[in-house]
């Protein structure tokens, strides 16, 4: 502003004079919002001629029959979460209770089916039991053209009791709200925590807790919120839709209270009805505890839409850029996912199915080759590509590095494609330490850890040791990570932990806990991912990821403020 006033005073001018002068230097009209619309660079990366050749056969042929048997239990998962709570839960949730089933909630709620949900076999197969979706369905999908995160409590899952994997998964969510700062829609249906597990649920600082302090915060970073009441809101639960920024809810069927009449009843002896203590007339007309009242559950979600459609956002036209298509089959990334580490083609082979074009501007090709770096673009959005293709070696590591800091500098997203040996390397003696391996795989750890660029990563075959840190895994805080159903999440691979004993019956035992526990499926049971998805179907979700981490850029007002203080 020094400059400016300086040439004020040489060259006196009006209030419109002024105004044209700095509309001229900032390209924005003062006071007025606009989305530059801007065009990609032209680009013109080298075709990856990578066909399959008949010596890839018998590995393709291998891993195309391990992939067939991952589809089949994929499919087994799916129908068994999409039954929810049973068929009797079911019965209860519609036809007593009068209520839409969660997905069916969705379906209202958003634009179209087609949204990404997030950790769909989480609660699987834990020490307390299955529990379908984690007793919640999470995702994102765009409501009025925005894309937004969704919690939606499924009652008829335990009767939307929340379990300390429901409370893990409704962080994540949060999370990924926060992180890739998308407004967030909650549907509240929740007879609050499972008590005989409270040690788990209650005290600790990721637990149900959590998940208010993220409100608080989240509306100081002024990612909005909003809440549908469409079920019981019991306790805990009750300051979810009272901390978002606006609630709806839906008359007879959504009800906010600390305790119901039974404990009512016990405490002071009155006899009092739901609706009468926490019921939609009540808070829209006395408390103030929520916004919005609605008759009924579709009436409920047409208000939400409505509301997300006054968020201050500017979104972009639809472009009309034609995409090139990868020339290559996405077919057959199946015979391309890994049954083992031994069974792993050249990870460029996955490339050329995955981009627009089967195109690739390598980085550092003949330098650390047990790593592929490069750009390209995922339907029309330039990214880097760090993809394992063998040990990561000195060589490989100090090029990562380079590429990764190169990515984050350009501001250019990074996907990740990991796929690491099988063991731990093992200790270098005095005369191999000169390579120096540790040090730069150190710095190339540092490197993923410190790069603000948003980074996405599949683990399209293994994910053991320290390596799979090195190649962005959970703990290094990926905006997003999926598994393919083939891959495998254990400190060391079945088969392997010789490396770490030599007592065989001990090497026995361990091999098979090993088999059990480093499927793909017990890894995202446990929340460790955002979920198993298809190799392919990896391009669509990419994609999908991509234009939701993407939206951020047309919010208007992302400068931090005071949250919002309900009544």
């Amino acid at each position: 502003m020094q400059g400016f006033t300086h040439l004020l005073k040489v060259r006196p001018c009006g209030r419109s004079t002024l105004w044209t002068f700095l509309t001229k230097i900032t390209g924005v009209q003062a006071g007025v919002h606009t989305v530059v619309r801007r065009r990609p660079l032209p680009s013109s990366f080298p075709l990856l001629d990578e066909p399959l050749l008949p010596i890839h056969q018998h590995v393709y042929e291998t891993n195309q029959r391990n992939s067939v048997e991952c589809h089949q239990r994929y499919l087994e998962y799916t129908e068994k979460v999409q039954k929810g709570g049973g068929e009797s839960a079911v019965v209860r949730h519609t036809q007593r209770n009068k209520k839409l089933l969660v997905r069916d909630r969705l379906r209202l709620l958003l634009d179209e089916e087609g949204y990404l949900e997030l950790s769909p076999f989480a609660g699987l197969g834990m020490p307390y039991g299955d529990i379908p979706s984690a007793g919640c369905v999470t995702g994102i999908g765009k409501i009025s053209g925005l894309w937004c995160v969704f919690i939606a409590n499924d009652a008829t899952v335990k009767g939307g009791t929340a379990y300390p994997i429901t409370v893990k998964k409704q962080l994540r969510a949060q999370e990924v709200a926060i992180q890739n700062r998308l407004p967030c829609v909650y549907l509240v249906d929740s007879g609050g925590a499972f008590l005989p597990l409270q040690s788990e649920i209650f005290p600790d600082k990721n637990h149900g807790g959590r998940t208010f302090y993220n409100e608080a915060i989240m509306s100081a970073m002024r990612i909005p919120q909003v809440a549908v009441v469409c079920g019981s809101c019991t306790a805990g639960g009750a300051y979810v839709p009272t901390m978002a920024e606006e609630a709806v809810i839906v008359h007879k069927i959504g009800t906010i209270f600390l305790a119901g009449p039974p404990l009512v009843k016990a405490a002071t002896g009155e006899e009092v009805s739901p609706e009468d203590l926490g019921g939609a007339r009540l808070h829209a007309e006395v408390s103030g505890c929520v916004d919005h009242f609605a008759a009924a559950e579709e009436e409920a979600y047409q208000y939400t839409r409505n509301i997300i459609s006054t968020l201050n956002f500017d979104l972009p036209e639809d472009g009309d850029l034609s995409v090139e298509q990868p020339v290559y089959s996405k077919e057959e990334l199946k015979g391309l996912a890994p049954k083992d580490y031994n069974h792993s083609l050249d990870v460029r082979l996955i490339l050329s199915r995955l981009t627009d074009g089967s195109k690739f501007q390598e980085f550092k090709a003949r330098y650390g080759t047990t790593l592929v770096t490069g750009f390209a673009k995922i339907d029309g959005h330039l990214v880097g590509f760090v993809a394992n293709n063998g040990e990561l070696m000195y060589e490989a590591a100090l090029k990562g590095s380079h590429f990764i800091q190169l990515c984050d500098q350009r501001d250019v997203p990074i996907i990740f494609l990991q796929n690491t040996p099988p063991c731990p390397a093992p200790t270098l003696t005095v005369s191999q330490a000169n390579t120096n391996r540790l040090k730069a795989q150190s710095c190339m750890m540092a490197a993923v850890a410190c790069a603000s660029t948003p980074k996405i990563t599949v683990v399209v075959g293994g994910c053991h040791g320290a390596d799979s840190y090195t190649m962005c895994g959970r703990a290094f805080d990926p905006n997003f990570l999926f598994l393919w159903p083939n891959a495998r999440v254990s400190l060391v691979a079945p088969g392997h932990s010789g490396t770490l004993t030599q007592d065989q019956e001990e090497v026995t035992a361990l091999d098979e806990k090993l088999q059990e526990e480093s499927s793909a499926f017990f890894s995202s049971g446990r929340l460790w991912d955002d979920g198993v998805i298809l190799p392919q179907d990896t391009r669509k979700v990419l994609s999908s990821c991509l234009k939701i981490i993407k939206q951020q850029k047309y919010h208007i007002s992302r400068d931090q403020m005071s949250p919002v203080l309900r009544l």
